[in-house]
């Protein structure tokens, strides 16, 4: 059939030149060899999602659009739904910001002073019969309040941050009732009146300022905090540093006067005391958002790997992403932020993020979800062998949570390993599930929770909880640890379960034989034994006994005698029991 007229020499002019090809003929010695097509570039900047809720004082409606999101998160512990509500600068009147799950509110000021809420920010228990224990994945950033009777109400336990927060009045720690409350993570904070922990069983305050301190259960922590109580562990039990060795704040996004978001990188400190900001600009450097991958539920990994090899930080915004690859991350000084518990799941059996032997990369603020199939590790920062010195600018892991099971099947033989030296992981939960969906001792196993092999490594605010072995293994030198808590895993079958050799069980936390420098302030281990009380924990903490590896104010508990320690740290320490659960302590080691 003949052609038409229309496009004739353009088809014809294409068979010809592809005439040699499908011969079988050599193309002619004139022809120019094809240039590949360089892949478009990923762009950066954009809008924040539908899960991003950005207010400003005139915007209509607030009070019901936080209510909204409040009744469908309050008891939603192991839902979908992630959010962030962001709040431009200026002063809002009557709001009472009830925060569920996986909701994190922030101001959008290069201070908290430029945010002020004439209200509350509010975390309860009545979703839960008052108690506390199981208020986690929840923060509060960035903002001033000025509390409607006086006192705030932050009722929270584990991954539930109080940051860079100023309240004009108290704090109450506890819920309304006085029930049960399990541990928090207060940091770069001022607090112009009392806060009041109550019932709230351990906590961790970091480089901030407050008013008085009212009373301690078992474990409360202070670095580098102005008006802290004064060392006196265990009676009353508080641990008292005059500074935090080293820091570095969150990063966090800010408006610019023109309304264009950036985020804001703080710098790091030594010897830090008391909050960052309020006396001038905040020292560190600032990104504009075109500089970021902004990503959204349902892009692949490859996307995420190609926007960081083209040079862009990651912005994470509220969601779940499903990784069949790691995320690798290879360029020194890049930025993983997280907004509203944005969740990594790695599928059939990847580690869901590494990062590379660079300097001064920051993780902070998402959740990686273990996925059904084993995964070796979850988390690696560093390879294996890293050795580089980064103590000019080293990398930070910032409320990076770690889950294993609970919200569905979930396996990972090791959650986070730290290869990289001078790395600070600030803030942190790494929880093998005792309770939700897909939980049971074989069905989300999980042995190891925290293996350090990094000289120089730095844990402010670790929480590591319930592994089938050991919960934190360090074999780097110079490691230091600034508050600790744990749990045992409730679900062990039996003694022989939890048999290491000859010993029993598996410390919470182990320095490798070979360490001949580390040290700790204010950590704490419980067990809770309760599918058979009669197990017998050798210790909480085993290390070797050498002068260079010291421990300060260390408690084992035994919860309701579920399960008993025959001591705290090595041979040293008085073993629980009966069923009073009241701390074996030992104040300092060796």
């Amino acid at each position: 059939m003949p052609l038409p007229d229309i496009g004739r020499r353009t088809v014809l002019g294409a068979a010809a030149a592809s005439a040699p090809a499908l011969l079988g003929l050599s193309a002619p010695a004139h022809a120019a060899p094809k240039t590949p097509r360089k892949p478009r570039l990923l762009p950066g900047g954009g809008d924040l999602g539908p899960n991003v809720l950005v207010f400003d004082p005139s915007t209509p409606g607030i009070q019901a659009r936080l209510d909204e999101v409040f009744r469908q998160q309050e008891s939603a512990q192991f839902g979908t739904g992630r959010y962030a509500l962001l709040f431009k600068p200026g002063t809002y009147h009557g709001l009472n910001a009830q925060l569920g799950f996986y909701t994190s509110i922030a101001g959008l000021g290069l201070s908290p002073d430029d945010t002020t809420i004439n209200g509350d920010v509010t975390v309860d228990a009545g979703w839960f019969g008052g108690n506390a224990t199981q208020n986690f994945w929840r923060s509060a950033e960035n903002l001033a309040l000025v509390p409607a009777n006086g006192t705030n109400r932050w009722a929270v336990a584990q991954a539930a941050p109080f940051r860079r927060m100023h309240v004009r009045g108290g704090l109450d720690l506890e819920p309304s009732g006085y029930g049960w409350a399990s541990g928090g993570y207060i940091a770069d904070s001022r607090i112009d009146g009392q806060v009041g922990p109550y019932s709230q069983q351990q906590w961790y305050t970091r480089d901030s300022a407050i008013g008085s301190w009212l009373n301690g259960v078992w474990n409360m922590v202070f670095s580098g905090v102005e008006g802290a109580p004064a060392q006196s562990f265990p009676n009353p039990p508080y641990t008292t540093l005059d500074t935090t060795p080293v820091s570095r704040e969150k990063p966090f996004l800010y408006v610019d006067r023109a309304g264009a978001f950036h985020v804001f990188l703080p710098a790091k400190r030594t010897h830090a005391r008391g909050v960052t900001w309020g006396n001038g600009a905040p020292r560190g450097t600032s990104l504009p958002l075109s500089r970021f991958y902004v990503a959204k539920p349902g892009v692949s990994a490859a996307t995420l790997n190609r926007a960081l090899a083209q040079g862009l930080h990651l912005l994470l915004t509220p969601g779940i992403y499903h990784l069949d690859r790691p995320v690798e991350v290879n360029r020194a000084d890049t930025v993983v932020l997280g907004l509203g518990y944005a969740t990594l799941v790695p599928d059939n059996g990847v580690t869901a993020l590494r990062v590379a032997d660079v300097d001064g990369v920051r993780l902070a603020g998402f959740l990686i979800d273990a996925g059904p199939v084993n995964s070796r590790t979850l988390l690696e920062v560093g390879p294996r062998g890293a050795h580089r010195d980064h103590s000019a600018n080293p990398t930070t892991v910032q409320d990076v949570f770690v889950r294993i099971g609970g919200a569905g099947p979930g396996r990972a033989t090791t959650s986070i390993v730290i290869n990289s030296r001078h790395t600070i992981v600030d803030h942190t939960w790494v929880w093998r599930a005792d309770h939700g969906d897909g939980v049971g001792w074989e069905t989300n196993r999980a042995d190891y929770g925290i293996v350090v092999n990094g000289d120089d490594v730095l844990c402010t605010g670790l929480f590591v909880e319930h592994f089938n072995k050991y919960d934190v293994q360090w074999y780097g030198q110079r490691g230091r640890t600034i508050f600790f808590q744990n749990e045992k895993a409730y679900d062990a079958p039996n003694q022989a379960a939890i048999q290491n050799g000859t010993v029993k069980g598996y410390a919470a936390y182990k320095v490798g034989d070979h360490v001949t420098a580390h040290e700790g302030w204010g950590l704490g281990s419980y067990c809770f034994y309760n599918v058979d009380p009669s197990i017998v924990q050798h210790n909480g903490f085993a290390a070797p006994n050498t002068p260079g590896v010291r421990f300060h104010d260390l408690l084992v508990v035994s919860l309701g005698g579920q399960g008993q320690y025959e001591h705290v740290i090595n041979e040293t320490g008085a073993a629980t029991s009966g069923t009073s659960t009241v701390p074996s302590t030992v104040v300092s080691y060796p």
